[in-house]
């Protein structure tokens, strides 16, 4: 039984998933236990049945805006069984704060604006404040009474009235703030708690899960010592001792590399069910993360593509998550003057800054039941969240992630670019459906992954000292019993077109692979236990391939370049140490070949042939991928959790196509206007200049 499960039942003793107790909340009032949607911090019921009730939260607005609006609005509402009151802030004709005001006073109920509340006068435990984040509710002691302090969210209002006009003895007890006053409060009165569940809250529910630095093993100068002793013990220590056994492994390893890409890339994969639309009273809330560092120049992008989303906004939460430096971002922020489902948050100054811990930071605060992570420069296509759904719809409750295609969509390339789309192209078309059809885990993208909320709090998070934080996660779902499917909706990236940009964000990828290898296999019989025989070979062949065979790239090569050097110039041949054996070869031409086909694949499906000569410099490019795995060895010895920056917005990009809007507006006169092509409803414009 959940946390959430508790709640709406009305106990106060609540337990994880996984069994584990937590120390309850201060005793609650039994009217509590009667407005279950108001604490419910998402939508995750498709069949929910429509509050056909009356409007009560527009009672306070009546005499000050027009009926024709009110009557807008709470059509609106029905049609997407959310309270009236959130389609009016979401259309801006009115704040949050005035509303709440105007309701306040309506019911006679006393606002919060935490002027004068410090974290002294919330009963919660440390442990217990990103629950307050979660429900939009906390209880404040206020002379000696309890006061339970409401954001109101979905139907909220609405069922406040009703409980008001029930039970009159509610409101001493109750008091209402907004979203985001709330949110700062937290932020600033409890942002140690937030701090400290966003960095720490895997390593101590799950240890052995975690790449965090061990507290048992002393310094960080001596782990440093061991990391360099294990890894040199790894690299160096095999092939000093038993040469031949270890380049026969490493061919082997390179060669099943190989053979697992292939199989995944021709694996046969049913064909994608095609459902119903779903109309927009049954759409969930979907909360839209994205961690956002040194990127002022693509914010305005990013929030025009979360604009051009076929989701109703009224039902979209989406939150920035920017550094406390980063004082650049947040002024491009403000600027934009984004709209009220747009969320900006803080990231706690404490180490380590990554991108993982900034998404640990804005679960709690999440909405939606079903969460997706964006970078700053995606563009997603305006059907992805829907599509995401019928994933989620079409197939068992175990499936916790859905994969979208990554692809890029630079203008102006280098040859390295050029290379890294069809690495893409191959990587998220070909190989990872080819995965989930094997029913392996699947080592993720970093963005555009759709997760079940509840699923990814259960499992926690994501791993703040990783620096591949998605590769990881995705094997962490699959030990808990969860599935991850690849599904066929794109998502536009921009590509590195220079080799420093290239390298660092190439280094921070294998170094996070090997921080995810060694922490997965800690416990090896564990993990075969819980991951079952095909994930452990997909862990070991696939992400410690990944650097393996980057590692021990120039080794094959330089044995290919030494047995042609013999063949050709004979007298020479006594300056080769040791001629290449068949195996050799074959694991060097096998690489090469297999990359070269995942990648031709993905073209072709993606219609791109003509762009797969480049593909005929993948020994060069396996080249620089090795020089990026030698210099992620040497960070996971010296700096394992810095994370370097990827710079966007150098490259011209393809101009997004945009959303399809030829079809016929419908229009009830004076009520509203639907775009039947996407589903979206804007303001009449007989109200969109008041």
């Amino acid at each position: 039984m959940t946390f959430t499960d508790h709640v709406r039942s009305g106990e106060t003793m609540v337990t994880s998933s996984q069994g584990r107790a937590i120390r309850p909340w201060p005793e609650r009032p039994a009217f509590l236990a009667r407005w279950n949607a108001a604490l419910r911090p998402c939508n995750d019921n498709p069949h929910a049945n429509i509050d056909s009730g009356p409007a009560s939260e527009l009672d306070c607005l009546r005499g000050v805006l027009s009926p024709a609006l009110l009557q807008a609005a709470e059509w609106r509402a029905r049609e997407l069984n959310i309270g009236a009151d959130r389609v009016l802030i979401q259309w801006g004709v009115i704040d949050e704060e005035a509303y709440l005001w105007r309701l306040a006073a309506h019911l006679d109920i006393a606002t919060e604006t935490f002027a004068e509340i410090g974290r002294a006068d919330s009963p919660l435990r440390d442990h217990q404040i990103p629950h307050a984040a979660t429900f939009g509710l906390i209880p404040l002691r206020h002379n000696g009474e309890l006061i339970w302090t409401l954001a109101p969210r979905l139907l909220a209002s609405r069922m406040l009235c009703d409980l008001v006009a029930r039970f009159p003895d509610v409101k001493p007890r109750t008091r209402m703030t907004s979203a985001s006053s709330l949110q700062q409060f937290l932020m600033q009165q409890g942002g140690g708690a937030l701090a400290d569940a966003a960095t720490n809250n895997l390593r101590q529910t799950f240890p052995t899960m975690s790449a965090a630095p061990s507290r048992q093993r002393g310094p960080l100068w001596w782990q440093r010592i061991e990391r360099g002793a294990g890894v040199a013990t790894l690299l160096l220590l095999p092939p000093a001792i038993l040469p031949e056994a270890w380049s026969t492994t490493m061919a082997l390893w390179f060669l099943a590399f190989c053979a697992l890409r292939l199989v995944a890339c021709f694996w046969p994969r049913s064909a994608a069910v095609q459902l119903a639309r779903l109309p927009d009273s049954q759409l969930p809330v979907y909360t839209l993360i994205a961690a956002l560092y040194r990127e002022a120049s693509a914010v305005a992008a990013l929030l025009r593509a979360f604009e051009a989303l076929d989701y109703p906004q009224e039902k979209l939460d989406v939150i920035l998550v920017v550094e406390p430096n980063d004082l650049q971002t947040r002024a491009a922020i403000a600027r934009l003057r984004p709209p009220p489902h747009v969320r900006v948050l803080i990231a706690p100054a404490v180490h380590p800054q990554t991108k993982p811990k900034a998404l640990n930071c804005a679960l709690p605060f999440a909405r939606g039941s079903f969460v997706a992570v964006y970078d700053a420069e995606d563009r997603p296509e305006p059907g992805q969240l829907r599509a995401a759904l019928d994933v989620f719809r079409s197939h068992g409750t175990d499936t916790a992630c859905a994969q979208a295609s990554l692809r890029i969509d630079n203008v102006t390339h280098s040859w390295l670019s050029r290379t890294f789309a069809a690495e893409y192209a191959g990587h998220f078309d070909v190989f990872l459906p080819g995965l989930a059809a094997l029913g392996l885990p699947l080592p993720l993208g970093g963005s555009s992954n759709h997760f079940r909320t509840a699923v990814l709090r259960e499992v926690g998070g994501w791993d703040p000292y990783n620096v591949t934080e998605d590769a990881d996660l995705g094997f962490r779902l699959h030990r808990f019993g969860y599935r991850s499917i690849s599904f066929a909706s794109t998502t536009f990236e921009e590509a590195p077109i220079t080799f420093g940009n290239w390298l660092r964000q190439r280094t921070r990828w294998m170094k996070g692979w090997v921080q995810t290898w060694q922490v997965h296999m800690r416990k090896p019989a564990r993990l075969w236990r819980e991951i079952g025989p095909g994930g452990f070979v997909t862990l070991n062949v696939i992400v410690g391939g990944n650097v393996l065979t980057a590692l021990v790239y120039p080794i094959l090569l330089y044995t290919l370049l030494a047995a042609i050097l013999a063949a050709a110039f004979p007298k020479v041949a006594w300056l080769v140490p040791e001629l290449p054996t068949p195996l050799h070869l074959a694991a060097i031409t096998a690489g090469c070949a297999s990359t070269i086909v995942v990648g031709l694949t993905g073209l072709v499906q993606r219609g791109q042939l003509r762009r797969g000569w480049i593909m005929a410099l993948t020994p060069l490019y396996w080249l620089c991928l090795s020089i990026a795995a030698w210099r992620a060895v040497t960070q996971y010895v010296w700096a394992p959790y810095q994370w370097e920056k990827t710079m966007h917005g150098v490259a011209e990009r393809e101009a997004p196509c945009a959303p399809d809007r030829t079809a016929a507006t419908v229009v009830q006169p004076g009520l509203r206007a639907t775009d039947s092509a996407s589903g979206r409803w804007r303001l009449p414009r007989a109200f969109a200049s008041g």
